[in-house]
């Protein structure tokens, strides 16, 4: 029994060492994320809440929240925003065997992601009525077009086909415009990366090259100073010989 204890102790030792040590690893690679910062996260996350719940693959929405948070002057980009909002999500969830009040204090995010939940909940409350009620309204125009003529109902219901297709071909309209927008947007926040990148790769090439031209000019100017030392140390020899060859003569 003390062998169990000991090895479950040193289990949970290993796994807290483990979390802090990808923590540290984390907040070495990401620059912390301040307050102002968070909560712009959170706003356009909140704006764009239901079109999450409607899509499967929302990568292309986190680039285009990364691009919103860029041309609000923070640079992220969208693993550092999904990471973040699941972060501040399992925050929240983890305050729900807590007092509310004293969570508040420790989390000032929560506020923001409970007005988010709640609204979340709302939508989903507002649906399930809308389409209980779209149901029954399906299923008494059914009943009424069978007491019908069946021509007729014959019909009404290639009018309603036709009228179902029409909003699904609308739908997926809407659906291909929006993606299409959503990758321009994508497309020209790695052009706009793109080119500040170019830019800073040209002033690094043009500082090089600068301090290329200068290490030259000084050379020259060394290897002329040396060559004017050397005339003049040939000159005083030449001179000193001269004077020696007619003290002798």
């Amino acid at each position: 029994m003390e062998n169990c204890d000991r090895r479950a102790f040193l289990h949970r030792r290993t796994n807290r060492i483990g979390v802090n040590a990808e923590a540290a690893a984390a907040a070495d690679r990401f620059p912390a994320w301040s307050v102002p910062e968070t909560k712009e996260l959170l706003a356009i996350r909140a704006a764009l809440d239901r079109r999450f719940s409607e899509m499967k693959q929302n990568r292309m929405l986190w680039i285009s929240i990364a691009g919103k948070m860029k041309a609000k002057g923070f640079n992220r980009n969208d693993e550092q925003c999904k990471c973040k909002w699941k972060n501040l999500v399992t925050r929240y969830k983890g305050c729900e065997t807590m007092d509310p009040k004293a969570f508040k204090q420790q989390f000032p995010f929560y506020d923001d992601l409970h007005a988010i939940f709640t609204a979340r909940m709302q939508k989903n409350w507002w649906i399930e009525p809308e389409n209980r009620a779209k149901d029954s309204k399906r299923k008494a125009t059914i009943e009424r077009l069978s007491s019908e003529d069946p021509k007729r109902g014959k019909r009404r219901r290639e009018e309603d086909e036709r009228s179902n297709l029409k909003e699904i071909m609308k739908g997926f309209v809407e659906r291909e415009k929006e993606m299409e927008r959503q990758w321009r947007e994508a497309f020209r926040v790695r052009e706009e990366e793109r080119r500040l990148k170019e830019k800073e790769w040209r002033m690094k090439m043009e500082g090089l090259e600068r301090e290329k031209m200068m290490t030259w000019i000084m050379w020259r100017e060394k290897d002329a100073e040396r060559r004017e030392r050397e005339e003049a140390r040939a000159l005083n020899t030449h001179a000193f010989i001269s004077a020696l060859l007619r003290s002798f003569t």
